[in-house]
């Protein structure tokens, strides 16, 4: 099976902990259903180092011009986003959803796909309805006070649930077992120790 690309766009004031998870889950062969199929990629608007709000340097792997298809474009939220900044990943993430890629984005990258119309038609949520409001988009009746949404091939996410945004971006890309998958998220949702007992079961089966 051919390598897929997820591309996980970076730039200043990316938060961190947004993207953990899935970038860790999707990075690590291990337990998937299709070991190695996936493998992230950084994308970033040009070729300069980018400094997270953690103060982690990260030197893009591409560069907007560079990016042409994908099995997923990732948007991190990040202070630069209420800036009115990262206008230039809007266009081809409009591209990717009219190919049918599916795109997910949490936190300040939510605005960012209100502010382009990405989210005038379709079920959707952010940090909170206020948030999306003052983008002035024409979404507010498909706003659904949840963690995390998944309307077709477009994830949003609040910025509280980097777990939660990992599991519907995992499930999107097929990327574990069911059983595997719910057994993963039980356990770091929750800390209960049966669910890594699950985990080892399936996993060594």
């Amino acid at each position: 099976m051919d390598k897929q690309i997820v591309h996980l766009f970076v730039f200043n004031t990316l938060a961190d902990w947004e993207t953990g998870f899935t970038v860790a889950g999707i990075n690590n062969p291990s337990s998937q259903k299709h070991p190695g199929r996936y493998r992230i990629q950084t994308v970033g608007i040009n070729a300069e180092p980018v400094t997270t709000i953690g103060g982690v340097t990260i030197l893009p792997d591409i560069t907007l011009e560079e990016l042409n298809s994908s099995a997923m474009l990732i948007l991190p939220g990040g202070e630069a986003w209420d800036a009115g900044e990262n206008t230039e990943i809007l266009e081809p993430a409009k591209e990717f959803l009219a190919a049918g890629i599916p795109i997910a984005a949490i936190c300040g990258a939510t605005a960012g796909l209100a502010r382009a119309g990405i989210l005038d038609d379709k079920p959707h949520t952010s940090n909170a309805a206020e948030y999306l409001q003052s983008t002035n988009y024409q979404g507010a009746a498909f706003y659904q006070n949840q963690p995390v949404v998944t309307a077709g091939n477009v994830i949003t996410a609040n910025s509280t649930a980097p777990l939660e945004f990992a599991y519907h971006i995992f499930k999107k890309l097929e990327l574990y077992d069911e059983p595997i998958l719910e057994a993963w998220y039980g356990l770091f949702k929750t800390g209960d120790a049966s669910y890594y007992s699950t985990l080892e079961k399936l996993t060594s089966s």
